[in-house]
């Protein structure tokens, strides 16, 4: 029996292993610091979201350390950008817990323009370099934009009459507003390619997809008798010039 009262907590909550309940709560503790995979040299094929790990999963994490040859090689992160970071680059700050020493490592993560969804950024942490933070980019959607690659994609609300007659629409960017030229009879639902106005690639930020606007023709509502009577002129002509079924 352990006179120790302490100690005796600990053998009555994890049995024969409670000398080891110290480093079994730092590990519990660091819970909740990041969504993290980790790998261990020896068991490759180990993938255990930290945040489910328990019993025999976790006890084997646990005697690796002790036998000293599982620290962690790989740490993973699952980072949520949004849309407008992807396009200009952004950093993190993110605290790696270290099971096998004392509290965490906090390090700056820097997200370069051009990532996408399932980019994994890979951080070198440890006065060594022994120990690597992956770090995959999970892209939030966006309420004006789709993305594919590096192009964009939009929609845009165009006045009935400029699409029968022509005109001109401002196209929302990531950066600024830009203007579309509406030719004379476009249909709607047409596409329209703004070159150069989409992401910038990974690796390249100087080279930018391309944006691409469909139009939506946005009807009037309210008419007056006079505009009413206007329109019925209109349709009258255009039916007089249909050849006969």
């Amino acid at each position: 029996m352990l006179s120790d009262p302490e100690k005796r907590v600990k053998y009555d909550k994890y049995g024969n292993d409670w000398k080891h309940a110290d480093e079994r709560d730092k590990a519990r503790a660091s819970q909740g610091r990041g969504d993290f995979t980790y790998w261990f040299s020896g068991s490759p094929d180990f993938d255990g979201q930290m945040g489910g790990v328990s019993g025999g999963a976790f006890d084997d994490i646990l005697s690796g350390f002790r036998r000293g040859r599982s620290r962690p090689q790989r740490l993973r992160y699952d980072v949520d950008v949004t849309l407008e970071e992807a396009f200009r680059g952004t950093t993190r700050i993110v605290d790696v817990p270290i099971l096998s020493g004392e509290g965490s490592k906090r390090i700056e993560v820097k997200i370069p323009p051009g990532v996408d969804d399932g980019s994994t950024v890979r951080v070198p942490v440890g006065d060594g370099k022994e120990t690597e933070v992956r770090f995959n980019i999970r892209l939030r959607e966006h309420s004006k934009f789709r993305r594919s690659g590096a192009d964009l994609y939009t929609e845009v609300d165009v006045p009935a009459l400029d699409a029968v007659l022509g005109g001109e629409a401002a196209v929302p960017t990531l950066t600024k507003r830009v203007a579309l030229t509406i030719p004379p009879e476009t249909q709607n639902g047409q596409t329209f390619r703004l070159a150069g106005q989409g992401m910038p690639r990974l690796n390249r930020p100087d080279s930018r997809g391309d944006l691409h606007v469909t139009v939506k023709a946005a009807l009037p509502t309210g008419l007056t008798d006079e505009e009413r009577r206007l329109f019925e002129e209109i349709k009258e002509s255009l039916n007089s010039r249909r050849q006969p079924v």
